[in-house]
């Protein structure tokens, strides 16, 4: 048997009438740019995170740049984030001109630990983007009464977790502005790249959907140096095919995340840990070993697909080299890259895939 990491095509498979005919309805309109389908997955989305105002943009990295420009991002800024995690928002602070500072992990979510990011904060910092990653929301009251006792702003960096939850609330509508992203592995994805950002401020809403036009706030005139970013209406019109599976999908990732704790509880593995506070919705499945490449080795020899997410820190990424980050400056990040593997995990995956996964992790282990 063969297990991929994530399987898209299955997915396809089952929406395919759906999916073609909304595709093939865009293609017959003309409207490829800004069509109704973008302000439709616009309100929809909007509604499902519990935000006033969703604006559609070209990427999910390109959500978290607009977001840090319409914040009032200036060379020499400060960005507080997570080292653990994908590039995107110490990628784009750089890009800006402002200078990401990495605040160390709470081992056990793998999230930004709030009670280091006060000691990190000086007269620069601008914004503090907390990451929820895997599925899984990052403690944000904490965050964010530290953000107002310092007036800093708070982006949510919500690309791995739509649909997920912190106190019953849903992600995308706890701070200033939270960003999504619509990349084909995502929760719900399209067919290229996507992304969105919300946000409860008209202000903010007005000077994004500016930025994500060249800064035009009407026919030929430009009220802000912006950017090229703009939800395509077949990708809009795919999402719209999607969205209404998204809570029944989140479920089935749950379920299988249940199917796996049961099942690897008595293992030498670290069973993903869910906070309190969190309805987690499971992006990755992602235990911890000291024996995570060993591990990973003979599950690829089963035909089953893993992934690290992810194997270095950003601080010491040779791209931040001139930040001067050293070895054991964040160690529990630094720990945790080491151990870290994804399971297989996607909506579609069969109870007997589950089972060989697990049966495959278990004849490792009791290998020795």
């Amino acid at each position: 048997m063969r297990v991929p990491q994530i399987d898209l095509v299955r997915q396809y498979s089952e929406l395919k009438p759906r999916i073609d005919e909304a595709v093939s309805e865009v293609l017959r309109s003309g409207q490829f740019i800004m069509g109704r389908w973008v302000s439709e997955i616009e309100e929809r989305v909007a509604e499902l995170c519990g935000a006033k105002y969703a604006i559609g943009v070209a990427s999910g990295t390109d959500a978290l740049k607009l977001a840090l420009s319409a914040c009032g991002l200036e060379s020499g800024d400060e960005v507080i984030t997570s080292p653990f995690s994908f590039v995107s928002v110490a990628e784009v602070a750089v890009v800006l001109g402002a200078k990401p500072v990495f605040v160390d992990i709470d081992e056990k979510t793998f999230n930004i630990d709030p009670g280091l990011i006060e000691a990190k904060i000086t007269d620069r910092t601008r914004a503090i983007v907390p990451v929820h990653l895997y599925g899984q929301a990052a403690d944000m009251d904490p965050i964010l009464k530290i953000a107002k006792a310092h007036s800093i702003v708070v982006i949510e960096d919500a690309a791995q977790a739509i649909g997920a939850k912190y106190k019953n609330r849903p992600v995308g509508c706890l701070s200033d502005m939270a960003c999504l992203s619509f990349y084909p592995t995502k929760n719900l994805g399209c067919y290229g790249d996507g992304g969105m950002v919300l946000t409860n401020d008209g202000e903010l809403a007005e000077r994004l959907r500016a930025l994500r036009k060249h800064g035009q706030v009407g026919k030929y005139l430009y009220k802000f140096t912006g950017f090229n970013s703009r939800l395509d209406s077949i990708q809009a019109a795919i999402l719209l095919a999607k969205i209404d599976h998204l809570e029944s999908w989140n479920e089935t990732r749950r379920k299988i995340a249940r199917a796996y704790d049961e099942m690897l509880g008595e293992l030498d593995v670290e069973i993903p840990h869910v906070a309190d506070y969190a309805y987690h919705v499971y992006h990755q499945y992602t235990i911890k070993t000291p024996r995570r490449d060993g591990l990973r080795s003979f599950l690829s020899e089963k035909g089953i697909g893993t992934a690290i997410h992810y194997p270095l820190g950003l601080h010491l990424q040779e791209a931040y080299s001139s930040l001067g980050y050293r070895h054991g400056d964040l160690p529990k990040c630094e720990d945790v890259s080491r151990k870290v593997l994804s399971l297989p995990m996607f909506p579609e995956m069969k109870s007997d895939e589950i089972e060989y996964v697990v049966a495959a992790i278990k004849e490792f282990f009791a290998n020795g």
